[in-house]
């Protein structure tokens, strides 16, 4: 009987990081990890976060996936936020990183 991966979902809320969102993207893609997901949390970013999230999404829906919230309305509640839809969805892993670049994807491996 095969092992199968576990499911990996790293949480990334976002608000005003339509340049870094790309990158980060990239750099999670890129990761050894087949089973590695990406859940974009936007805020109503006034300069298109949830637009390339979007993007990003639809040219990988296996992979990507976006839960736009109405308004800011703070770090912690959308880490909570998407936490739980990653928990309801089946993430056996939820990792938490911001979309600035300042948590190194290359730490995820071995964690």
């Amino acid at each position: 009987m095969a092992v199968s991966s576990p499911q990996v979902v790293v949480v990334v809320p976002t608000y005003n990081e339509r340049e870094n969102l790309t990158v980060l993207a990239d750099l999670l893609a890129d990761l050894p990890l087949p089973n590695l997901h990406l859940l974009v949390v936007d805020d109503n970013s006034p300069d298109g976060t949830g637009e390339v999230a979007d993007k990003l999404a639809a040219e990988s829906p296996d992979t990507v996936g976006v839960l736009h919230r109405t308004a800011k309305d703070g770090l912690w509640r959308a880490y909570l936020a998407g936490m739980t839809r990653a928990l309801d969805e089946g993430a056996d892993v939820v990792i938490q990183m911001d979309a600035d670049l300042s948590h190194p994807a290359s730490a995820i491996p071995a964690m």
